[in-house]
């Protein structure tokens, strides 16, 4: 099949590892694979495999993430069976390709994505009526498109996140990575890997930290850049905290992470299916995080992470303190789950299934 991916950026967030993740996989499979792109380059951009065709469409990067000039051009000469559209802004543009092609490709099929818990743009909503199909990433996502937005369920097709960094690493890298920021055996290491955006919510994780009892010795390690970035510094430092604090910035492998931390932390505010809690539980960490949409599904509540009700602080404190406290059955089970649930090879299947599905004539 001749596969079209549509994303804004390879920026450093889920949703664009996704895509890194599922170009490469279609290449390996032998699918001729395009992925356009609206801005050039991005942190992710070094990632994608050989056989995965690139075409940037800003000649320079505008920091402009709707803008895709010659998208239409683009398309026409590629003619593929399937249009795959990752991310907000892609799926804005669905619509666009649902009528190309009705009038120019009738056997191509144009699939929508849900995988935000963030209010939806009236182009997305737009684009998945039109779509030919929508795939969202999690249960609670399928629910919020029959619910919401009034779409058929036999239009909708769960696939889940596959699972990017499923290794593990040795002990004496954890000894060493944990020695570096100073945490030693004693020291509860909490971990958040996320972009730095207003919802993901990294300012509450810190308020959280610094209300822990003084007997409780901890860091918490931030990983990622975005905009919140600085604010979070600040109220580090205003809260009397920023010798606890570790800002990691960009990550391109967190593994080393999550093999050296103890328990991940999450208090996002939007969600459709946590990457960093699937990869958390990949590497048999605990989790404690805020009821965002889909996050139940990465985890097994009341077993190998809880639930906390958005702003009960104080329940997240009290689950915090319980879960440090080492459980290799626990994390064993967390493993498993992960890697059974969110199995690469698994998921690549699912999507290569709905394609070819849709992709034929008639379907």
């Amino acid at each position: 099949m001749k596969i079209l991916i549509v994303q804004d950026y390879l920026r450093s967030g889920g949703t664009e590892r996704q895509t890194i993740l599922l170009a490469n996989a279609f290449a390996k499979a032998e699918h001729d694979v395009t992925l356009i792109t609206f801005r050039p380059s991005g942190p992710l951009a070094a990632n994608l495999a050989a056989e995965v065709v690139h075409h940037p469409l800003q000649s320079f990067d505008t920091h402009l993430d709707w803008f895709a000039p010659g998208l239409s051009t683009l398309t026409k000469k590629i003619i593929p069976d399937i249009v795959l559209c990752m991310g907000r802004m892609a799926n804005c543009y669905g619509h666009a390709f649902v009528n190309a092609a009705r009038h120019r490709w009738p056997n191509t099929a144009v699939i929508g994505t849900m995988r935000t818990g963030k209010k939806l743009p009236w182009l997305f909503r737009h684009s998945l009526r039109k779509s030919h199909h929508i795939a969202a990433n999690s249960r609670a996502a399928k629910v919020t498109l029959l619910n919401d937005h009034s779409i058929p369920e036999d239009k909708i097709t769960v696939i889940h996140n596959s699972l990017v960094f499923p290794a593990n690493v040795s002990n004496s890298e954890r000894k060493t990575l944990r020695a570096k920021y100073g945490a030693d055996a004693q020291t509860t290491v909490m971990l958040d890997v996320a972009m730095f955006r207003r919802e993901k919510n990294q300012r509450e994780l810190i308020v959280i930290a610094a209300g822990l009892p003084a007997r409780f010795k901890w860091q918490l390690w931030l990983a990622g850049v975005g905009p919140e970035l600085d604010r979070c510094r600040r109220c580090a430092r205003e809260l009397g905290v920023a010798d606890k604090v570790r800002f990691l910035g960009f990550t391109k492998d967190p593994t080393p992470l999550y093999a050296s931390a103890d328990i991940a932390i999450h208090t996002s505010k939007s969600e459709s299916l946590s990457n960093f809690l699937i990869e958390a539980q990949a590497h048999g960490l605990p989790v404690v995080a805020y009821a965002a949409q889909g996050v139940d599904e990465c985890f097994l509540p009341g077993d190998t992470g809880e639930v906390i009700q958005f702003g009960d602080q104080a329940s997240f404190r009290t689950m915090i303190i319980k879960l440090a406290a080492p459980d290799p059955a626990r994390s064993e089970r967390a493993r498993i789950f992960a890697h059974t649930t969110f199995d690469q090879s698994q998921q690549v299947q699912s999507y290569l299934n709905l394609f070819a599905q849709l992709a034929t004539p008639g379907s």
